[in-house]
């Protein structure tokens, strides 16, 4: 297993010969890249008419380590993931170690959603928000008898 590293896979009609175009293009997407590692964790949001539900997948988080926050019309849910992996061989030399620390961050607009009426849960992994909607204040319509 130590042996094995990712390759990239060819297309047909590309020749592999060092093209540094090809080779820049590569690092811009390298660089801007938005995958799950640099997002932390990925999120659902569905509408169910009087609110909505959040789920978000926090694998790896202690209870203790998430924090939502709203400030100014915005949610933020945060969370700071540590975690260790080692394996040593007979001798007590390492064969693989892996560190994996990260604080990780998502904000979300609320401004149409009731603050106050907000409830939280986690289990399984999973953090689950019920945002209830605020609740619209129709203008009223009425028409006036002349005395």
């Amino acid at each position: 297993m130590l042996g094995i590293t990712p390759y990239r896979r060819h297309r047909n009609d590309e020749v592999d010969v060092y093209n540094p175009w090809r080779a820049l293009e590569e690092f811009e997407r390298n660089f801007w890249d938005r995958s799950d590692d640099n997002l932390g964790f990925k999120v659902d949001i569905k509408d169910n008419g009087d609110a909505y539900i959040l789920e978000a997948d926090m694998p790896g988080f202690d209870k203790k380590d998430i924090k939502i926050d709203i400030e100014n019309g915005y949610l933020t849910i945060s969370g700071e993931r540590k975690n260790e992996v080692n394996e040593k061989d007979d001798k007590g030399n390492y064969i693989r170690m892996e560190r994996s620390y990260g604080s990780f961050s998502r904000s979300f607009d609320v401004s149409n959603v009731n603050e106050d009426d907000i409830k939280a849960e986690y289990t399984n992994g999973v953090l689950k928000l019920n945002l209830p909607k605020k609740t619209e204040i129709k203008p009223s319509a009425k028409r006036l008898e002349i005395e």
